[in-house]
């Protein structure tokens, strides 16, 4: 629409250059009348580029409203300046229950959210809604919008849908319900923001714990932009410290148990039972308690050893 608007001005200006001199006093005189037009249509253009604008968000940097792909990376900008004025945050809770960043040998593309089942989940930016659907080995029920500052952002695991594809929406606007579906193990959101289809990290743009935007603009560039991540973790991330809500005490227990049981192996020492011995023996044998060597063999104090059977000290 845009290219259509300036070639339309181009051959009106051309038209006017061969008007003869008479034509041109008939302008001369009409020029307070065309000032006043000039402004009407400045007006009016400016809406025009507005609307466009709404209607195809970020055409500087798509190519394509693709609704197939919840995120297909495209060349990034070696720098852009993301426009974060006029914001909501998507929650109103202030819990971050995992970083983006590498987590459990993969990738973690977004920040977790505590939110429970039920809980509004609101557009951070005005926008157009891209997908709205339903993926159950991954987001679960989700939502993708593109924003006119260059962003998509993406809310995994709701519970409900509360938009349509290709609706227009404010920021602030419900969007869905916080919820437990798709690979979740828990009640939370996960919150992406991406540019050009790339994974940036939230935190360096929302800040959660003071439920606000970093700053007015947050400039991306390629140079900069690994160490800046790692610097928004740790200023605005977990802080090292799990705060619990999307199902992660389970796998910390289960890290936590392989971690002891791998010290055990490493630390622990064997003895070979002899004909004869006790269990208070070999205890003092090797400066150890019965109810060590029990504990870490599983048996009970009352066991009754067999000569070449082998335990651990």
């Amino acid at each position: 629409m845009f290219k259509t608007i300036r070639k339309i001005a181009l051959v009106a200006l051309a038209s006017i250059s061969v008007i003869p001199a008479a034509g041109q006093d008939l302008l001369a005189s009409q020029a307070p009348i065309d000032r006043k037009m000039r402004a009407i249509d400045s007006i009016a253009l400016q809406r025009m580029l507005d609307y466009e604008v709404y209607e195809s968000p970020a055409a500087s940097l798509y190519n394509d409203w693709n609704n197939r792909y919840a995120h297909q990376a495209t060349q990034l900008p070696d720098s852009f300046r993301i426009n974060l004025r006029d914001f909501c945050m998507p929650t109103n809770s202030r819990i971050i229950t995992s970083n983006f960043g590498a987590r459990w040998g993969r990738q973690h593309k977004g920040l977790d959210i505590k939110v429970y089942i039920g809980d509004t989940i609101r557009a951070a930016f005005t926008g157009k809604v891209r997908i709205v659907r339903y993926e159950p080995k991954g987001y679960g029920k989700y939502v993708v919008i593109r924003h006119s500052n260059g962003l998509e952002t993406i809310y995994g695991h709701m519970s409900k849908h509360l938009v349509v594809e290709n609706q227009e929406v404010r920021a602030g606007d419900p969007i869905g319900l916080g919820g437990n579906t798709g690979r979740s193990t828990g009640s939370h959101l996960h919150f992406e923001t991406r540019l050009c289809g790339v994974a940036l990290n939230p935190a360096l743009m929302f800040d959660f714990h003071n439920q606000d935007v970093t700053g007015d603009f947050y400039t991306f560039r390629k140079s900069t932009y690994n160490v800046e991540s790692a610097q928004a973790t740790r200023l605005r991330g977990t802080g090292g410290e799990y705060r619990g809500g999307d199902g992660l005490e389970e796998n910390m227990n289960r890290a936590t148990a392989s971690k002891r049981q791998s010290r055990e192996v490493q630390a622990a020492r064997y003895h070979k039972v002899a004909k004869g011995e006790t269990l208070s023996a070999i205890a003092r044998k090797h400066r150890t308690s019965v109810n060590a060597i029990c504990k870490l063999n599983r048996i009970s104090t009352n066991v009754r050893l067999m000569p070449g059977q082998i335990l651990k000290y």
